[in-house]
């Protein structure tokens, strides 16, 4: 068949087209090498554990062998000689005296010699170990059939010949007795044969983990080469860039050769810079908005609402008053809304300035206790202090932790009704000083635990309690304990109270 030209250029494309898409297919994204090497890593790590559990468990089954079965025939071995023996010591002192307590002995040591056999008998786990228990129970046979022969006679009066019976005993007895040796020799040896088998067992379980062992660290060490290799130097701008990042710098300019996935981040973290110059500048310009535009009214109208209050303007009715009263009450909660949104936005922005220095706590608790005591007299609140004088100081911005503690004690202060309990104890804790504000108010759903530290968020409260506030208080602690180093959380069940706990680094 003859080709044209076209055609021929047709199939050329096609096979560009097909090897440009093996070339593509054969490129191994780092997932794919990753999941790869993983999995490579975590079949070689299985085999050895499947093996080693094997030899485990062989080992164990070894172990309880020797255990449960030959050294309890050789336990019962060694007792079924003392009682062969002590039968024999206490029919000769029966027959010569005749006395029956010695026979009560005899027949005592009878039945533990007839007990460890049955024993036996229920546990040998070889032919050569059940033909000696056999001819021990002959043995016994014999023996137990002499003494039946000679009891009859003593108690019949008669005489007979001792001697006979004597040296037929001693013939039973010696055969039980060259039975039993011959059976702790078996079991003895067969002890040596298990351990020597688990001994070669292990030995060749540990050169099989050695072999896997090093196999998968080699695996491992090329993997890790292999990846790094292709992803540290893009990894190494990145890391670069972030750092101007958090100097406030938001440049999108960074461009880089890598992997897929690596120029795909590089795409998302240029587009996060744009994005981050673009928050930016609305933080600044709300910022700047909320400090011109709203504190200043804000303060203007609070400012009108005293004079008012005051009779400058002239004499007011008294429904009047009420009116302003209620004006400059709304004017302060807004006034404390808009400062705490701005603290709020600025942690959350990273531009609250905090002035750490070595401080001690113990004063900054008194003084918000001593703020809150007007308040807590009025409702009959009790408050009760536990501080331990061995804190030691800590650096901290007294301020902010002074913000924290008024938050946590006056939310404890606020929720807990009149005659309740208010409980702060402070004491060291290992590298810190621990604070714990407790009080007797309806506590907080365990579902809710996870969420009130988060910014305009509220518990609810049953029954008569009423959810006040902003739900900023809390959000503004959490930033201020957590940019100081420490944790906080929130311990409470329904109708036993609440206990908030944060630990400051020492």
């Amino acid at each position: 068949m003859i080709l044209t030209g076209t055609e021929i250029h047709h199939r050329r494309q096609n096979l560009f087209a097909w090897g440009e898409m093996n070339r593509s297919g054969m490129k191994f994204t780092i997932f794919s090498r990753l999941m790869l090497g993983y999995f490579t890593v975590f079949v070689l790590v299985m085999a050895v554990s499947v093996y080693a559990i094997l030899k485990i468990r062989q080992l164990n089954r070894g172990t309880d062998y020797i255990l449960n079965v030959d050294n309890r025939i050789l336990e019962d071995q060694k007792k079924l000689a003392e009682a062969i023996l002590s039968q024999v010591r206490y029919e000769r002192k029966f027959f010569i005296t005749r006395d029956n307590t010695f026979y009560k002995q005899f027949l005592s040591a009878k039945g533990e010699f007839e007990r460890y056999l049955g024993d036996l008998l229920s546990v040998v786990d070889s032919p050569p170990k059940k033909e000696c228990l056999d001819k021990i129970k002959a043995h016994y046979q014999d023996y137990q059939s002499l003494i039946d022969q000679e009891l009859k006679h003593v108690k019949a009066n008669r005489r007979y010949r001792r001697s006979a019976y004597d040296t037929g005993k001693e013939k039973a007895t010696d055969g039980i007795l060259e039975q039993l040796e011959r059976l702790e020799n078996y079991s003895r040896q067969d002890i040596r044969n298990r351990i020597t088998f688990l001994e070669e067992a292990g030995a060749s379980a540990e050169r099989f983990a050695v072999v896997m062992s090093g196999a998968a660290i080699l695996l491992v060490i090329a993997t890790s080469f292999l990846i790094t290799r292709g992803i540290t130097r893009p990894l190494t701008a990145l890391m670069g860039k972030t750092k101007e990042i958090s100097s406030g710098v938001f440049k999108g300019n960074l461009s880089i050769s890598s992997p897929p996935e690596i120029s795909e981040l590089s795409i998302a973290f240029n587009s996060m810079c744009d994005k981050l110059s673009v928050v930016d500048r609305m933080k600044t310009d709300f910022f700047s908005t909320m400090s011109h535009e709203l504190r200043t009214p804000l303060t203007s109208i609070k400012e009108g609402t005293s004079l008012l209050l005051e009779g400058v303007a002239g004499t007011i009715t008294d429904k009047q008053r009420r009116l302003l009263n209620i004006l400059a009450e709304e004017s302060n909660r807004l006034i404390g809304l808009v400062s705490s949104l701005l603290d709020l936005s600025k942690m959350e922005a990273g531009m609250t300035a905090y002035s750490f220095e070595a401080t001690r706590l113990v004063p900054l608790i008194k003084k918000v206790v001593e703020e809150i005591g007007p308040i807590a007299e009025a409702r009959k609140i009790g408050v009760e202090t536990e501080l331990d004088p061995g804190i030691p100081l800590l650096r901290l911005d007294g301020e902010r932790i002074l913000q924290a503690l008024r938050n946590i004690i006056g939310n404890a202060l606020k929720f807990t009704p009149n005659g309740g309990k208010v409980k702060i104890s402070a004491q060291p804790v290992d590298h810190g000083v621990k604070v714990s504000v407790a009080d007797t108010g309806p506590g907080i759903p365990a579902k809710d635990l996870g969420t009130i530290f988060e910014k305009f968020q509220q518990a609810p409260l049953p029954g008569s309690y009423p959810t006040t506030g902003t739900g900023l208080g809390l959000a503004i602690v959490k930033h201020i304990i957590t940019s100081h180093g420490g944790k906080i959380w929130a311990e409470s069940e329904p109708g036993k109270g609440s206990l908030f706990v944060f630990v400051l680094p020492a």
